[in-house]
This record gives structure tokens, sequence and C-alpha cells, in this order.
């Protein structure tokens, strides 16, 4: 692949305030701004939640669907389940560290035609998972060309 023509990469971050244990949102309106304003045609762009209590993925953002991943998520990994991290820090977020590493706190979403390249249904969520209150930081960055 040559690289020529490539344009430099353009970052942003953003914070939002979510709720505990599954406060959600749905951030695909800041991706595609970023990756329109940048001026990528083919490329990728590369999203992180900085924090290791909560979570980046994609999922049909309606009712229905962010139940069945909160149900999921509780069978996975109950809130009152004995966890080696609570015990050492006494926080009572252990589960919290075990979602975000099932569900991981990144994604890398190809640019095709100055677009991220989602599903119709799909949008990209950041979801708290920490059992506070939290201010999310999500971090993102475009290269390409």
């Amino acid at each position: 692949m040559s690289l020529a023509g490539s344009k430099a990469p353009v970052h942003a971050r953003w914070k939002y305030r979510l709720e505990a244990e599954f406060g959600h949102k749905d951030i695909t309106p800041d991706i595609a701004k970023l990756v329109r304003e940048s001026g990528v045609r083919t490329g990728v762009v590369v999203v992180q939640l900085t924090g290791s209590t909560g979570a980046i993925t994609t999922i049909e953002y309606e009712q229905g669907a962010l139940e069945d991943l909160r149900r999921a998520l509780d069978r996975i990994a109950p809130v009152d389940a004995e966890y080696r991290h609570h015990l050492a820090y006494g926080d009572g977020n252990g589960f919290s560290h075990v979602r975000s590493d099932l569900l991981k706190n990144s994604l890398a979403i190809p640019i095709i035609e100055g677009s991220p390249a989602l599903g119709t249904w799909q949008q990209v969520v950041v979801i708290n998972l920490d059992n506070r209150a939290r201010e999310r930081e999500v971090v993102a960055v475009v290269v390409g060309s």
C-alpha cells in the first residue's frame, strides 16, 4: 500500500457523563462527523474509551438489544459474584473490569468513500460498566487518504 496522498492523522476527544452499571450513549454521530471533517476517503478510525471499567462496542442502539446485552452481562459477570479485585481493593467493581474485558474498550472501523463502514442498524456505543456514574473519555484517531 502506498502512502502517497496520505493525510496527517486527525484526532478528537469527547467526554460523556454516564450513569452507573450500564449508562450508555450512541456516539456514532460524533465519529461520523470526525471522519467527515478529516477529509479521509479511505482509511480507518480507531476509537477508544480511556479506562478499564467501560466499553466501546457496536450494537443496534434500541432498547431491546441494549436490555439483551445487559442481561447477558449480568449472567456472565454478575454484580454480586466474588471477585479477587474487590477482595484486594474493596471498591466493589470487580464485575466492571471483567465486563470491560469481555466487551473491550476500543474499535477499529474502516473508512470507505469518506464514511465509517457501519451497517444500517449498527451504531458505535460507549458504555459505563462501573458501579458509579462516571464521566467517560473517548478518544479517536482517523488515518488514511
